[in-house]
């Protein structure tokens, strides 16, 4: 057994470590904000190729400009969230990550699922979905406890 002693708790996974979820809340609104200006400045060369596109084709290309952003966001989530280090740039920076419970990677396609259902939790039950996170055990969000995901420290 692989358990250790914290102020007088015995210790047996990551997960039950109380030290691993100090100020994540507050990393994890920082990290979003980051994020959207990640993304933000990631649609800028995609947008410049959609206009020039949409002058080749006589402006059908530039209906691509409805979906342009959330495009590159699911881009962006697949490819950060999804990767080896189970962060995007912004949790990189704040020092979080996402966990699956069990112990497994978080692939693309759940890190898209987990960020598609934090935007429609956001968008069915307004942004008072978060205060889920004052009263769930981990400061889970509502889309975390659907996934069986943490987002926990990195520097524990």
């Amino acid at each position: 057994m692989n358990a250790r002693v914290l102020d007088g708790e015995i210790i047996t996974t990551r997960f039950e470590d109380t030290r691993a979820y100090r100020g994540v809340r507050t990393r994890r609104i920082f990290a979003f904000l980051l994020d959207y200006f990640f993304v933000a400045l990631l649609t800028i060369p995609f947008a410049i190729l959609v206009a020039i596109l949409g002058l080749l084709t006589f402006g059908l290309g530039w209906t691509l400009f409805s979906v342009l952003v959330p495009m590159v966001a699911i881009l962006y989530i697949w490819n950060t969230l999804g990767s080896r280090d189970q962060a995007t740039t912004g949790m990189k920076i704040m020092g979080i990550r996402l966990e699956k419970l069990d112990g497994s990677r978080i692939d693309g396609m759940t890190a898209v699922v987990h960020s598609v259902l934090f935007w429609a939790g956001n968008v069915i039950l307004t942004p008072l979905v978060l205060l889920v996170t004052l009263f769930s055990d981990r400061k889970r969000t509502l889309h975390d406890l659907l996934l069986g995901t943490v987002v926990t420290r990195t520097d524990i």
